[in-house]
C-alpha cells in the first residue's frame, strides 16, 4: 500500500504527464505547419514524414510574399487590409463597449440585468444569421468593398462579449473614488478616462485581444462583403490565392499560415500578463 507521500508524488507525476500530452497535442499542428512551410513540395508527402526538412528552403515564403512565375503577390495587400480592419474593429469595439458597459454599471435601470443577458445571448447565434441583413444594408449604403463595412460587421459580432467583460470590471471600481474625483472638479468623462479606465486596464486588454482575434481570423463577413480581390483580408485572400477547384497548394498555404500567426504570437507575448489577469479576474467579477 502506497504511503501518503508516494500517492502525492504519483498524482503529481500523472498531472505532469497529462499536461505534457495536452502540450504535445497543442503544439503538433504548429510544428507541422512551420516544418511544412520550409519544405520543398516533393518532401511534403513522403512516408515516413520528415519533421526536420533535409533540404530546408525559404522559396515558399518568398513565393507567398513576392509572387512567382512573373506574377506579383496580393498577400502584402491582404495583410495590410487585415491590419486596418482588425485595428479599426478593436478600437471601435472598445470605445462602444466601454461606454455601454460603464452605463450598465453606473446607471442601472429596470430590466438592465435582463438586457445584459440578452446582449450576451446573441453570441449563441451564428454569423450566418446576420449575413443577409448586413449584406443588404451595406449594399443600400454603398459600403460593399470598403473597410467600414468589415469593421462594422466584425464589431456587431464581437461587442456583446466585450461589454460583458468590461461591465464586470466597472462593477468592482468603488463609487467613492469617482465621487472624490467629481468633488475635485473632474467631469464625468474625465472621471471615466483618467480615473476608472486605468484601474480596469487588464479588462481592456482582455476585451481588446478577444476582439483582435475575432477580427483577425474572421472569414465569412470578409468573403461576402468584399468582391474585389484587392479588398480581401487574409482568410479569404489565402483561399482565393492558393486553393483552387481541383488543387490545393499546401506549401504556400502553410507558409501563409506561418506569416498570419506571427502578429497573434507577438500580441500574446506582449500582453500575456495582462490578458491572463484580465480573463481570470473577469471570470469571478460582476
Amino acid at each position: 500500500m502506497l504511503s501518503l507521500t508516494h500517492r502525492r508524488r504519483l498524482v503529481k507525476g500523472l498531472s505532469y504527464l497529462y499536461i505534457l500530452v495536452l502540450l504535445v497535442l497543442a503544439l503538433f499542428p504548429i510544428a507541422w505547419m512551420v516544418s511544412s512551410s520550409i519544405k520543398p513540395i516533393e518532401d511534403l508527402f513522403v512516408i515516413p514524414p520528415q519533421w526536420i526538412p533535409e533540404h530546408p528552403t525559404l522559396s515558399t515564403l518568398n513565393s507567398v510574399i513576392y509572387g512567382d512565375y512573373g506574377r506579383g503577390s496580393l498577400f502584402p495587400r491582404y495583410f495590410a487590409n487585415s491590419v486596418i480592419v482588425t485595428v479599426g474593429t478593436t478600437l471601435f469595439c472598445l470605445v462602444i463597449a466601454t461606454l455601454a458597459a460603464y452605463s450598465f454599471s453606473r446607471y442601472p435601470f429596470r430590466g438592465s440585468n435582463g438586457l445584459m443577458v440578452g446582449i450576451l445571448s446573441t453570441q449563441m447565434f451564428p454569423q450566418g444569421m446576420l449575413l443577409i441583413t448586413l449584406y443588404l444594408t451595406f449594399l443600400a449604403l454603398n459600403l460593399l468593398n470598403t473597410y467600414p463595412a468589415l469593421i462594422l460587421a466584425n464589431t456587431t459580432f464581437a461587442i456583446p462579449f466585450a461589454i460583458w467583460i468590461l461591465k464586470g470590471f466597472f462593477d468592482t471600481v468603488p463609487r467613492e473614488i469617482e465621487d472624490a474625483a467629481l468633488i475635485d472638479g473632474c467631469g464625468r468623462l474625465g472621471v471615466l478616462t483618467r480615473v476608472v479606465l486605468p484601474m480596469i486596464a487588464p479588462g481592456l486588454v482582455a476585451a481588446g485581444v478577444y476582439t483582435f482575434l475575432i477580427a483577425w481570423d474572421e472569414y465569412l463577413f470578409a468573403a461576402t462583403l468584399t468582391i474585389k480581390p484587392e479588398m480581401r483580408t487574409l482568410p479569404p485572400g489565402i483561399i482565393q490565392s492558393f486553393v483552387g477547384q481541383f488543387y490545393l497548394n499546401w506549401p504556400n498555404v502553410m507558409a501563409a499560415s506561418v506569416l498570419v500567426t506571427i502578429p497573434v504570437t507577438v500580441l500574446f507575448i506582449f500582453f500575456q500578463k495582462h490578458l491572463v489577469q484580465g480573463l481570470t479576474a473577469g471570470a469571478v467579477k460582476g
